[in-house]
């Protein structure tokens, strides 16, 4: 097995995490010696627990990494890591990229910009369909790639206008492609999958768990030059992804709303910590050509 090889089963590994595989790396960057260590030297290198170091210390001498190769393979499901040419520039340059990210569709979307992520509430308002419906059409008739999470509400509508206006969008998941949640989203997943990209750092088979969905968000923001926010509460998930934003460095847009709707407090606070404000098409393009420029 080359590195690359090893890379994508060392994340395959149960019991541990990205810090650990950081960890692995900063010991052995070419993984020479990931399958001679003894389960001492190990104990050494990861500080887990008993159980979980036993859980990885299994998978790693017992996974049958050829035959889910194949079946990945079968699913076309690629698997890019790090380590290709390919790997998203953006994304690289973030405090944590993900060492794998698994993909299927249109791989060479992850090279194209701009890139605008999209993310809000689950349970959005009439309002604030009516504002997506309208701010994001001409912004994807320039070319503008839509990213956001494949979730109920903002996410799925945000995928579904691109899809409609014929164009590009890539999907993040917070699971496996094999567990796509939620299942009402299935059939929009599979669209996505054959007319763009649906992408996860989970490897396929995992089911997904409630700590997978905050770090997905960082995904979503990693891989794009602005993330735009449509309707979030005080304590939305939408803010983490905000706060992903921020740290990377990313332009951060906000739609505003009725004072009194607790669906737009999240995006107020936002502008006033100097979030832009829109609520067009131009608002954002002006704002990111000047980035790119």
């Amino acid at each position: 097995m080359n590195v690359r090889e090893k890379l994508i089963h060392l994340h395959h590994c149960r019991g541990i995490g990205w810090k650990s595989i950081r960890k692995v790396l900063a010991h052995d960057p070419t993984l020479q010696n990931l399958y001679d260590w003894p389960l001492n030297t190990w104990q050494e290198i990861l500080p887990l627990t008993s159980p979980k170091l036993q859980l990885f210390f299994k998978d790693l001498h017992s996974l049958d990494m050829v035959t889910l190769t194949k079946q990945y393979s079968e699913n076309k499901i690629e698997c890019m890591t790090i380590m290709d040419e390919d790997y998203p520039f953006l994304l690289k340059q973030i405090f944590d990229p993900p060492w794998v990210l698994y993909l299927k569709g249109q791989r060479t979307l992850l090279r194209e910009s701009p890139a605008l992520g999209v993310v809000g509430s689950r349970k959005p308002s009439s309002y604030g369909k009516e504002a997506l419906n309208l701010i994001l059409p001409p912004l994807i008739h320039k070319g503008y790639v839509i990213i956001s999470g494949a979730a109920a509400g903002i996410d799925a509508l945000s995928h579904e206008i691109s899809l409609k206006e014929k164009g590009k969008t890539i999907g993040v998941l917070g699971g496996g492609h094999f567990h796509i949640y939620p299942k009402e989203n299935i059939p929009l997943t599979l669209e996505i999958m054959k007319k763009g990209l649906l992408l996860s750092e989970v490897p396929p088979g995992r089911r997904p768990e409630p700590w997978m969905f905050p770090m997905r968000n960082r995904i979503i923001s990693g891989l794009s030059q602005g993330v735009l926010i449509i309707e979030a509460k005080r304590n939305s998930g939408s803010l983490i992804t905000a706060e992903y934003a921020l740290e990377h460095g990313r332009d951060i847009f906000a739609l505003p709303g009725n004072v009194t709707s607790e669906l737009s407090l999240g995006c107020h606070l936002l502008i006033q910590d100097g979030a832009k404000l829109v609520f067009q098409a131009s608002d954002i393009d002006a704002e990111m050509s000047r980035e790119l420029t």
